[in-house]
């Protein structure tokens, strides 16, 4: 079972990958970038293969906008 943390960060990494708009993801580098503290974390084995999934999914065209994941999340929580 996820724990909260792990859903924001899920949801985060959802949006990010799906979303076109360029002052938002400037926006979300300059929150990390300012908060960047030597503390990073390591990723495990599975983020690891899933972030490696996504790229090749980007590379293949297969994504969402982020207007449907927004109507899929809503109907999901409905």
């Amino acid at each position: 079972m996820m724990t909260t943390l792990e859903k924001i960060k899920h949801r985060l990494i959802d949006r990010i990958l799906t979303t076109r708009n360029e002052i938002f993801l400037e926006a979300i580098e300059k929150i990390f970038l300012s908060t960047q503290k030597d503390d990073t974390l390591s990723l495990s084995s599975e983020q690891i293969e899933m972030l490696m999934l996504s790229e090749k999914d980007i590379e293949a065209g297969s994504l969402v906008s982020e207007s449907d994941v927004d109507k899929i999340d809503s109907q999901w929580l409905d």
